[in-house]
């Protein structure tokens, strides 16, 4: 909902089930035109019993491309939450020494008396992992979803400044290419379709 939400600005409650899309858009940053590469992954999951994640090979795949990460959870489950300090052990696992920007974003911020998850331990969880943290809710607005991914992007435009353009060593997957905005905007039209329609059997 997050990804729709930055890309097309529309929030649809129903949609495909997350595929793991790549989506590129061009970007202002202090007057600067950037690509930016969107990476939409597919779930994460603890394992049973363990403080350790259950992840595809394609996010693992992901993980060693990406110059910088957006963490998701929803403040109405706390499960959500706390699978992030695992999945930022496991990327500082593949890139331990990489100075990487990381958003913690905590996403349903409309629905506060089913709150789980306190500003304050979000606040905490960013701090002790070196990020960044925001409370948005895809459904009310898209300016707060927008405005985080700016910061994200402003954050990734001052870190590759002063990476002085050395890459990261030891790394050699290639970079996915990304597919054109049809495939988003085919998804919301299919979306779109089936809501029109399940609201005329009702």
């Amino acid at each position: 909902a997050l990804v729709v939400r930055f890309l097309t600005k529309r929030f649809i409650g129903d949609y495909e089930a997350n595929t793991g899309a790549l989506y590129s858009r061009k970007f202002t940053i202090d007057g600067e035109q950037i690509s930016l590469q969107v990476q939409d992954t597919p779930f994460v999951s603890l394992e049973d019993d363990t403080d350790s994640i259950c992840c595809q090979e394609q996010i693992n795949r992901s993980i060693y491309w990406a110059d910088g990460f957006v963490f998701v959870f929803s403040i109405t489950d706390y499960e959500s939450f706390r699978l992030l300090r695992p999945l930022h052990q496991h990327i500082r696992r593949i890139h331990p020494n990489a100075n990487i920007p990381l958003l913690l974003m905590a996403n349903k911020g409309d629905l506060l008396r089913a709150r789980q998850v306190s500003s304050k331990e979000g606040l905490q969880l960013a701090t002790e992992l070196g990020g960044t943290y925001c409370e948005v809710s895809a459904r009310e607005s898209c300016e707060g979803v927008h405005e985080a991914f700016q910061q994200l992007c402003q954050e990734l435009s001052r870190s590759s400044s002063s990476c002085n353009g050395e890459k990261r060593r030891g790394l050699h997957l290639v970079r996915p290419k990304s597919p054109n905005m049809q495939d988003l905007k085919r998804r919301l039209k299919q979306a779109l379709t089936s809501k029109g329609k399940s609201a005329t059997t009702l």
